[in-house]
């Protein structure tokens, strides 16, 4: 089963970092472009940054985060973080990865849009808190 998995939320203070962790067991991440989305109670699911697939050296964030987060591949782990710095209150969301349904894409998109992005993860938790 294709299945994507998310680690490494939690709770923090403002001005922290957190890295969250993507990885697949049954298919190879580095064919496909990878998008990193959040939703916060109330507020629908919102772009916060992507990457191309290998084919590419293509990143992509939303203006709230440029600056702050990092988008990266780790292909001998399967993995793609998201690095978050100096994280803010506001930042506090369910944080999702997903997998864009077309390989070998140059470029990707922010907007979560499943059609596109066909492969999930089930969450984790990001609260920033002082």
């Amino acid at each position: 089963q294709l299945q994507l998995v998310e680690s490494g939320g939690g709770l923090v203070q403002p001005g922290e970092s957190l890295r969250l962790s993507c990885t697949a067991s049954a298919f190879n991440l580095d064919r496909y472009a990878i998008g990193w989305f959040r939703q916060a109670p109330g507020k629908e699911r919102e772009g916060v940054s992507c990457i191309s697939s290998t084919s590419g050296i293509f990143t992509h964030y939303a203006d709230s985060v440029k600056g702050r987060f990092t988008v990266y591949r780790d292909s001998a782990k399967n993995t793609v973080y998201l690095q978050m710095s100096s994280l803010k209150p506001e930042d506090s969301a369910v944080y999702y990865c997903a997998s864009d349904r077309i390989e070998y894409l140059t470029l990707c998109t922010l907007s979560p849009d499943k059609e596109r992005y066909d492969i999930w993860g089930q969450g984790t938790q990001v609260a920033v808190s002082s």
